[in-house]
């Protein structure tokens, strides 16, 4: 059984549309400690972090909120490399990745393990601050994470991730800069013409192997919008043709039974855009088939409340 930590990054800075403020507390009242709980886990929720104080920096013009969204990433590199067990960061917007996922580098180093990244998402979110003409930062931290240049007004990630140690499966919104930076950069990427021609398993299965022969910690990034809106509604980037509700289980039970994920972000809830909680309840759902809970013990529940 795990030691989980629950850690609220109520970060709505990342773009322009507000909303991902509410998600930590969404969770929580969907019971995601509860869930998490019952399958035996010894879980503790630590509050919601609060960013560091606010530097003058500077960047393009056109960026939205770079001071706070420099504030959340330095908080949350200082919180991550030092955490212990498990962590979840219950977002939040999908900026807070940076932080998240550069903490999580700094402490495989300190455990003496590689690091690896999996990218659940409709976005590759590999813009940096000078590529993204939305100006909203939280399509950038995988530039950010992996060390790619232009990201002055950051701190420096204390371990950058390898490119070569990321896989982003769900793909079907890339912006031309990004699919430019992607061509030269090792990212292994999946879209969802791939996962309907050849199944999600497939390129799963061998980033596992990956994984596993290099013996690396896991992380796992899961955004609302690597889901089809059909079933998950609460999110300002909604995206059709996203994993089904199958598909997304079938994710999580083969990431419980390789063993190797070692922290996980759950990002861009909106409860504002949700119908009577479904989608904050399909995430936590998603969550214990990662923590091991299996179909055959899955409860009967209704997702329209």
């Amino acid at each position: 059984m795990a030691d989980i930590t629950l850690l609220g990054v109520p970060l709505d800075c990342g773009k322009a549309r507000r909303g991902c403020l509410m998600g930590p507390d969404a969770y929580r009242v969907a019971d995601l400690a509860g869930a998490l709980a019952e399958l035996g886990h010894d879980v503790h929720d630590a509050g919601n972090l609060t960013p560091a104080p606010l530097r003058d920096v500077r960047g393009p013009d056109h960026l939205v909120a770079l001071p706070q969204v420099v504030a959340w990433t330095e908080a949350l590199i200082t919180w991550g490399a030092e955490a212990t067990g498990m962590p979840i960061f219950m977002g939040g917007d999908h900026a807070l990745a940076m932080g998240s996922v550069a903490g999580m580098a700094a402490r495989a180093e300190r455990r003496d393990r590689p690091l690896f990244v999996l990218w659940l998402d409709a976005h590759s979110d590999f813009h940096t601050p000078q590529t993204t003409a939305s100006g909203n930062l939280h399509g950038c931290p995988v530039a950010y994470f992996t060390g790619q240049p232009g990201f002055d007004a950051f701190p420096a990630p204390p371990v950058p991730v390898p490119a070569d140690r990321v896989c982003m499966i769900g793909l079907r919104s890339v912006d031309p800069a990004e699919k430019d930076a992607l061509q030269s950069a090792a990212v292994a990427t999946h879209d969802m013409r791939e996962i309907d021609e050849t199944g999600i398993a497939r390129p799963l299965r061998s980033f596992l192997a990956h994984v596993q022969s290099a013996g690396g910690d896991l992380h796992v990034s899961l955004d609302v919008d690597f889901l089809d809106p059909a079933i998950a509604p609460a999110v300002g980037t909604t995206v059709p043709g996203g994993a089904t509700f199958r598909e997304a289980h079938l994710v999580m039970e083969m990431l419980s039974e390789a063993g190797v994920v070692t922290s996980l972000d759950l990002v861009e809830l909106n409860p504002a855009l949700d119908e009577r909680g479904r989608t904050a309840a399909l995430m936590v759902d998603l969550t214990a088939s990662l923590m091991g809970r299996r179909i055959f013990d899955r409860p009967t529940q209704s997702f329209g409340g």
